[in-house]
């Protein structure tokens, strides 16, 4: 970033005079955004810092990504790890801001809701309730089923999301304890420089705050790779996930075969595949036509299905704007499934 910001002060310096007195502010607007930038990585080197004992098996444990060799840049980090960091970076503020708030109520609170009205408080006791999810980057979907009371486990597959979870779910002494600038290496479709270099704090909200006894934990590896055991879990929640896929159908399968009969899975999210322009990664992309019947001949019943619209990672005040339309589902595991063989009819849009 600072190569970026030496640059552009080059690229002033060589305007006409006249157009540079035009631009009185742009140079000090530059040092401002040096300094959130400078702040910024101050603070993602505290987040490493907190890494050493986040894994029980560490000696054992190579990490599930590696520094990639492609397009280097300053000091040896590629270019596809700095925008992963940057994504990281607001990812807490969709997480764990009160700049989030929109984004987590439109994509959290549908699955939230869901839960609880499969599984009532009247009608169950919900820390024997055993809820997944997978891909739950910085953990705050997983966090609040927690906060009610539900067994919950969120497992992650990107080191990058595992630290950074890791150091707010565990570092956060108060609510609102750190500064970010999450929107300070972004230069296009600013309606102020001020928006620019505006702050966010985290966490919006203790995340020590859950009750002593709450079972909640965060679990790091390939969603495929660590979950095989059969028939172990209640519900399994994706929000923004199954387009991670190199092979859809293997999440489908595994969902499957994981979730108790009569389980329930969740879904909400986009068919954005992750790996569809990426030389020598394998991807099956479905439209989700194609997927759905997919779900239903693996003898899932589907028992609920709307459209969402939401944005991601979304700054509030930029000129540019993506929402998307997710599919939300519900499906559900039936109660005598045959764990070997799939069946191809189902009820369909079947209420419990």
């Amino acid at each position: 970033m600072n190569l970026r910001l030496h640059q552009k002060r080059k690229d002033f310096e060589a305007l006409p005079l006249r157009h540079q007195l035009l631009l009185p502010r742009f140079v000090d607007h530059l040092s401002d955004v040096q300094h959130c930038v400078e702040h910024n990585n101050e603070i993602i080197k505290i987040i490493v810092e907190n890494t050493d004992s986040m894994f029980v098996n560490r000696d054992d444990y190579n990490g599930p990504e590696k520094v990639s060799k492609r397009s280097k840049v300053n000091n040896g980090v590629g270019k596809l790890d700095m925008e992963k960091v940057l994504t990281t970076v607001k990812q807490f503020v969709r997480d764990w801001s009160q700049d989030g708030i929109s984004e987590r109520q439109a994509c959290y609170g549908p699955i939230i809701d869901e839960i609880q009205r499969r599984f009532p408080v009247e009608e169950c006791n919900r820390d024997s309730v055993r809820v997944l999810v997978p891909g739950a980057g910085l953990g705050r979907l997983a966090f609040e089923i927690a906060s009610l009371g539900y067994s919950c486990q969120g497992n992650e597959f990107s080191l990058f999301m595992l630290f950074a979870s890791h150091f707010v779910l565990n570092r956060s002494v108060e609510v609102d304890c750190f500064t970010i600038y999450p929107w300070a290496h972004q230069f296009s479709n600013l309606r102020s420089s001020s928006q620019q270099i505006r702050p966010v704090t985290i966490p919006d909200t203790d995340p020590s705050g859950l009750r002593e006894d709450a079972d909640f934990s965060m679990v790091a590896g390939d969603f495929l790779e660590v979950y095989k055991k059969t028939a172990v879990w209640d519900c399994v929640a994706t929000c923004f996930f199954i387009d991670t896929a190199h092979n859809i159908l293997a999440y489908v399968e595994t969902i499957y075969k994981i979730l108790k009969p009569g389980g329930f899975w969740i879904n909400l999210g986009p068919l954005l595949y992750h790996f569809e322009n990426t030389a020598k990664e394998p991807s099956i992309e479905i439209a989700y036509d194609v997927l759905r019947q997919v779900i239903l001949d693996f003898s899932f019943v589907m028992l609920r299905e709307e459209t969402i619209h939401t944005s991601y990672l979304q700054d509030q005040f930029s000129m540019l704007k993506y929402e998307y339309d997710c599919v939300f589902f519900v499906c559900q595991k039936p109660l005598h499934a045959n764990e070997t063989t799939h069946h191809t009819t189902t009820k369909d849009n079947e209420e419990q």
